[in-house]
């Protein structure tokens, strides 16, 4: 599961750093998170008996793989294409809407993400980069579903409101809220995660709240 994911409650005073991330820090991210997915691609070992040993990892809540299909990916390892691009527009959607981005540790303690509207600033985990591809996508996905949340409500510094979302989680999200990251949480703020959580997958969805709300 994903370590939380969430929205500052500590006011920071605004600074004038330039929104996004400095182009050699992006270029670095994709590359950090282009090595980072290749622990993701299933390798056979032919053991001294020539029986053949599989070597994959799953992800939390998914089943076990068959040989057979174990083959297959090593035939076809996965690409992360489409995370690579959905990070890509996120990332220039953010910028374009005045976010600024920060690779370091979030404020609240414990969270992988948060959206910090006082300070127009997005801030990821560096854990999260070395995950891959995939779980960073969802967790920059997530946190610019809060940015929307913000924009919605008068403006990018405005504290978020729900947008009216499905908050439906799915089984692998069902005790996410039940994490001590969101121990001392509102149930306005629960509901901001709601929204944000069951819909973090979409991974176009962001963007284009984004595009529509700031």
């Amino acid at each position: 599961m994903l370590l939380g994911a969430c929205l500052a409650s500590v006011p920071v005073r605004p600074t004038a750093q330039a929104a996004g991330l400095p182009a050699e820090q992006e270029a670095a991210l994709l590359q950090q998170l282009a090595v980072a997915d290749r622990q993701w691609q299933p390798r056979a070992e032919t053991l001294p008996s020539g029986a053949v040993r599989y070597h994959y990892r799953r992800r939390v809540n998914e089943p076990k793989l068959s040989v057979a299909e174990l083959r297959a990916l090593i035939a076809n390892p996965p690409s992360f294409g489409a995370e690579r691009l959905a990070i890509g527009e996120l990332l220039t959607v953010l910028t374009k809407a005045g976010v600024r981005l920060e690779l370091g540790q979030p404020r609240k303690a414990g969270a992988a993400g948060e959206w910090d509207p006082a300070a127009r600033t997005l801030r990821i985990q560096p854990r999260v980069v070395t995950k891959g591809s995939v779980e960073f996508a969802r967790v920059l996905n997530h946190e610019a579903i809060h940015v929307a949340q913000s924009c919605s409500n008068r403006g990018l510094r405005s504290s978020p409101r729900p947008l009216g979302l499905p908050t439906a989680l799915p089984t692998a999200l069902k005790g996410v809220l039940n994490e001590s990251v969101y121990s001392k949480a509102t149930e306005r703020e629960r509901q901001l995660e709601r929204e944000a959580y069951a819909n973090q997958t979409r991974l176009s969805l962001g963007a284009q709240l984004v595009r529509s709300h700031c």
